[in-house]
């Protein structure tokens, strides 16, 4: 075992007691970030336009500081792009990271000098909380890497900018760059399957101690690396032993990413994004991410199937109930305030708070009422595919509304199987059943003959890997929508699907 393995357990259990003891005094803290941030942004832009040197108590902040969505942030942006200082925080954004909106186009997320910790701290104590927890310190004396977007950056109005991937790779700690794949040239390279191929070149005779990344981009890296040796992960890589993941729910990709890797490896999930790293697992043994209450974020809640509403109920953290679908709310260092980050979650424990993440607030179905979301999909589909011994590749659904001959609606699921069912009608009947049990108005549609049941699609093998290919959207931190409200991605998939070839 060399120095840097037996450093790490001692550090690993100090930090890990440091956290457990923040976890428990997490709505004192939280208390106390508010008051950090109004005292900052009385000094901004945004603060002296929001009047926040008349505000003191979270009631009179949540009276003055409406909710928000980027949208309503890009004339701030736009001064921040200028170079102009002190608009949403104090000075100029450290970076800013592009990011891809769904509906706002190219978004530029500010990070500040005071923000920057929240995501490079974070990234480090998940790993710590678990070697704390299992013991298991003998992977950070291997090779490790993170399959990320470019650390290439811009300057826009002076100001780095680039994907949250690639800054944070410009604060590897020193002592880690050794450990660190691929190399920072093959790093920069944005073609994303020139990219994978290198990065099978530089690691397939290394000795992989972790990989991290998103889980559909882990798997075509595991393909890529047993399309060229002919052996599974665990082969090529005998002291492969933790698993990073975050950004979708790992469930759906789980039982495939084991099977190519010939065993079960210790996972760690995690919640990050642009505007901050929200959460993280922090024991193997404890359901969901310990939610991140020290690190610079006020968190706030709206119950999900009020964020539409013109005045939306609006609660901190000591208000929360343990199983609501919650809107996340964020108020940062950053300089965002009242932020609608988009995605949902939902308390899986109030002590300590332990979050699952649920979905996204855009991406969702009611063409009929039915507001089916993400959890329940995945859910239902995950269910079925273990009863009957079917692995998932990828999918996505959306209503099928305009139909022919008088036919009923329904809604349409584009799977690709590792291993297709053997009767696919009585599959989807499975998955729909699951569905009604798990949304009672989807339920309710098809009692009353609305709606008939769910219709599915096969994929051809590598057919969303082309669909994202064809869209500019391969590799790095794209996502593919699991639901859509309408019909733009179902439509371009039906090229893909077995029945059109």
């Amino acid at each position: 075992m060399n120095v840097k393995s037996l450093l790490a357990k001692p550090f690993a259990l100090y930090i890990y007691s440091k956290i457990q003891k923040d976890a428990r005094q997490a709505l004192a803290t939280q208390d106390a970030i508010l008051q950090n941030l109004i005292k900052n942004g009385r000094k901004t832009v945004f603060g002296r336009g929001h009047k926040l040197d008349d505000v003191n108590t979270y009631d009179e902040y949540r009276n003055a500081v409406p909710i928000r969505s980027y949208e309503d942030f890009r004339p701030y942006l736009t001064k921040i792009k200028q170079g102009k200082h002190n608009i949403l925080w104090k000075g100029q954004p450290l970076y800013l990271a592009k990011t891809s909106g769904t509906t706002s186009g190219v978004k530029y997320i500010p990070i500040s000098k005071d923000s920057i910790d929240n995501h490079i701290d974070t990234a480090r104590n998940a790993l710590l909380c678990y070697i704390a927890e299992t013991g298991n310190n003998k992977f950070t004396a291997g090779k490790m890497i993170f399959l990320s977007g470019t650390p290439t950056l811009e300057r826009v109005g002076g100001i780095p900018t680039g994907r949250l991937s690639g800054i944070v790779n410009h604060h590897v700690p020193r002592y880690l760059r050794p450990n660190q794949l691929p190399t920072f040239e093959t790093n920069c390279m944005e073609d994303w399957e020139a990219k994978l191929e290198k990065i099978v070149d530089e690691t397939i005779k290394e000795d992989m101690t972790l990989i991290s990344g998103i889980p559909p981009w882990m798997q075509m890296y595991f393909d890529r690396l047993q399309a060229r040796s002919h052996k599974n992960i665990q082969e090529l890589f005998p002291n492969f032993s933790v698993l990073v993941h975050g950004g979708v729910n790992f469930e759906p990709y789980k039982a495939k990413l084991f099977e190519s890797i010939g065993k079960t490896v210790d996972t760690i999930d995690t919640f990050p994004a642009s505007e901050g790293f929200f959460a993280f697992q922090d024991s193997q043994k404890a359901e969901g991410l310990l939610l991140n209450t020290n690190s610079g974020i006020f968190f706030e809640f709206i119950p999900a199937d009020e964020v539409f509403d013109k005045n939306p109920t609006r609660i901190p953290l000591k208000d929360v109930k343990q199983g609501i679908n919650y809107a996340l709310i964020i108020n940062s260092n950053a300089g965002l305030w009242g932020y609608n980050i988009g995605d949902t979650i939902k308390f899986v424990s109030l002590n300590p708070y332990r979050i699952v993440v649920t979905g996204r607030i855009s991406h969702f179905i009611s063409a009929f009422g039915e507001h089916v979301i993400g959890e329940e999909v995945e859910q239902s589909l995950m269910k079925a595919a273990k009863q009957d011994q079917v692995n998932i590749t990828e999918f996505t659904v959306a209503p099928h509304v305009k139909t022919l001959n008088g036919e009923k609606p329904y809604h349409e699921w584009f799977i690709e199987f590792e291993n297709i069912p053997d009767d696919l009608e009585r599959f989807a009947l499975k998955v729909d059943h699951h569905l009604r049990e798990k949304n009672i108005y989807y339920n309710d549609l098809l009692t009353g003959n609305i709606l008939q049941p769910l219709k599915i699609i096969p994929v051809r093998k590598n057919g969303f890997i082309d669909y994202m290919k064809s869209a500019g959207k391969l590799g790095g931190q794209n996502k593919l929508p699991r639901l859509s409200n309408d019909r733009k991605i179902a439509e371009s998939m039906l090229p893909y699907s077995i029945q059109h070839v």
